[in-house]
């Protein structure tokens, strides 16, 4: 997580959309910004995510219809988010999320363009989705 300065600006408004799966965040120098769910789970902090450095990310997919079931306050400088998919860890920062507002599309193209390299789908694979079942 990116250190925050006394420069950072700050959330003054969070609001999520449920059905449309859009997290909205007006900052305090007066940008706004909208969220996919899938574009901030596949971004996520996380060490399980983006690895302890560069160049050790970990591509996410099948998470297009993933949402947000709870955000968490954590102090007064990020957000923890809780995901439909289980994936609760990661903290993001206000200039996390600041940062990933001023260059959403540039990093959502590279995630695009990272999932058409390995071939993989933002579409859940139930096919390969493992399911633990014992019959007694």
């Amino acid at each position: 997580m990116a250190g925050l300065s006394k420069e950072t600006p700050h959330p003054t408004e969070i609001k999520l959309h449920q059905k449309s799966r859009i997290l909205d965040i007006t900052f305090s120098d007066g940008k706004k910004f909208q969220f996919s769910c899938e574009f901030l789970r596949v971004h996520s902090p996380s060490a399980e995510v983006s690895g302890h450095g560069p160049g050790q990310e970990v591509l996410q997919t099948g998470k297009k219809m993933v949402s947000i079931q709870k955000i968490e306050p954590v102090g007064n400088y990020a957000i923890q988010l809780n995901f439909t998919d289980g994936h609760n860890t990661g903290l993001y920062s206000w200039d996390l999320l600041y940062n990933y507002g001023l260059n959403q599309d540039k990093i959502w193209q590279r995630y695009l363009q990272r999932m058409e390299e390995a071939g993989a789908s933002r579409e859940l694979d139930i096919g390969t989705q493992t399911t633990n079942h014992s019959c007694m």
